[in-house]
């Protein structure tokens, strides 16, 4: 079979796309394909003026909305503003993501910052814009998981990891997490009849400004491990390959999840990925969503 490239994204033009943490990495390459292809995206970023950068490079028909998701209120105030000026939104990415290795912080609601980011503000963002997805004729939501989902475990009586911290586990925790999130979603669209569709995608070892910057805490040493980590990874080009499928490719089901196909999913060829048992268990996922309603305050399906 011949492997999946870029060059077989259909055609997006009419499309409205949202992606978040568009500005580098995963998702700048995602942002710059789908405009490539026609669509209007939708660069939800942190930091504006990176956005506006972003932006210049990709070209094409883009604009620039301010998202913190480790901030419940900008998630509120990033949904109200596409919901005004856009009638329906097609496509959602969630894409963004932050990765810590130095000590325990937390987000400005008080949330654990990996499991914040990664997981609690995607779920709040993808109900608060549910409506105007179902309004698109094809609509579909992508969440990003991680290899390192599968040696990952959730224990709901500290979800915040509050006790013990250690930084690597948690922010397997939190793609754990946003990988049981994308699958309870499957479940709940399907039950509901929503035309929403709800894919899943991983990058493997990938080339992206994430891996320096988790180290930083760490100096020289830390720089040193970075650079090492780097040529054991794949080009952001082809880590971002799966989202990329799991975002276009007509005719998918809910709950397919792609991921490269060699070296224990970390390289290669685009092919469909494996969950792991906890990221399948309904009941885990009925648990989580539960906590993540509370959480966010932010009720859905």
């Amino acid at each position: 079979m011949t492997a999946w490239t870029a060059d077989r994204i259909p055609d997006q033009h009419g499309r409205i796309a949202v992606v978040t943490g568009a500005n580098s990495g995963l998702g700048l390459v995602t942002a710059t394909e789908l405009a490539r292809h026609g669509a209007h995206v939708v660069l939800a970023v942190r930091d504006t003026a990176a956005g506006e950068e972003a932006a210049r490079r990709i070209g094409g028909d883009v604009e620039v909305r301010e998202l913190d998701l480790a901030s419940l209120g900008s998630v509120r105030a990033f949904a109200a503003g596409p919901a005004a000026d856009h009638p329906a939104i097609d496509l959602l990415v969630n894409n963004a993501g932050v990765v810590l290795l130095g000590p325990r912080r937390t987000s400005v609601d008080g949330f654990e910052l990996q499991l914040g980011t990664n997981m609690l503000g995607h779920f709040a963002l993808t109900g608060l814009l549910l409506g105007k997805l179902a309004a698109a004729r094809e609509p579909r939501v992508v969440n990003l998981s991680s290899i390192t989902h599968k040696n990952a475990h959730l224990d709901f009586d500290d979800l915040m990891f509050e006790r013990d911290y250690r930084a690597a586990p948690a922010y397997g925790r939190s793609k754990l997490a946003t990988t049981i999130f994308g699958v309870e979603l499957d479940r709940r669209l399907r039950v509901a009849g929503s035309p929403i569709v709800s894919t899943l995608a991983h990058p493997g070892l990938t080339r992206t400004n994430l891996t320096p910057r988790a180290w930083e805490h760490r100096g020289r040493f830390g720089q040193l491990i970075a650079r090492v980590g780097l040529l054991a990874t794949q080009s952001v080009e082809q880590g971002a390959l799966p989202q990329l499928r799991a975002a276009t490719e007509p005719g998918l089901r809910g709950g397919q999840f792609f991921g490269p196909s060699a070296l224990w999913e970390t390289r290669g060829r685009v092919t469909e990925a494996r969950l792991s048992r906890e990221a399948a268990d309904p009941a885990v996922g009925k648990q989580l969503w539960a906590a993540a309603e509370e959480l966010t305050g932010i009720s859905y399906l």
